[in-house]
């Protein structure tokens, strides 16, 4: 069973395409890296005091961050599709309370509550939730 009044299939063919969506992002960041890094290699030109816009080091640091971003989330996604296939997905990893459909309609691969996410929660109910004490 799923929280947040789901259909199972779905869910998996929501999480499967930000799955697609972010592996396509993760391509295209590793492309504008390289493309980034190659042109630094070639260039003796001092970005550092170009008055013309960003540096070069601050557009490598830029992508590296959406990179690194991009990929957080490519876990998460596939954390999503395992509690899919656990029958836990829907239901908040926390607290164990149902993830509302909203939530999951706008971040398939979700695995905590609004609450939890924005740590609306005590500690106390989180593992009161998960039935520690």
């Amino acid at each position: 069973m799923t929280g947040g009044a789901c259909d199972g299939t779905d869910r998996w063919q929501q999480v499967r395409a930000a799955g697609v969506d972010g592996a396509a992002l993760v391509a295209d960041l590793q492309q504008q890296l390289a493309e980034i890094v190659a042109a630094s290699e070639s260039s003796n030109a001092d970005d550092e005091h170009d008055p013309e816009g960003a540096t070069i080091a601050f557009e490598r640091a830029q992508i590296a961050a959406l990179l690194h971003q991009a990929r957080q989330s490519g876990l998460e996604v596939e954390e999503a599709l395992e509690r899919l296939a656990k029958g836990t997905y829907g239901w908040c990893v926390s607290c164990g309370r149902a993830i509302g459909a909203a939530r999951l309609d706008a971040r398939p691969e979700a695995g905590t509550c609004i609450a939890c996410a924005s740590g609306g929660h005590s500690a106390g109910a989180r593992n009161r939730g998960r039935g520690l004490k």
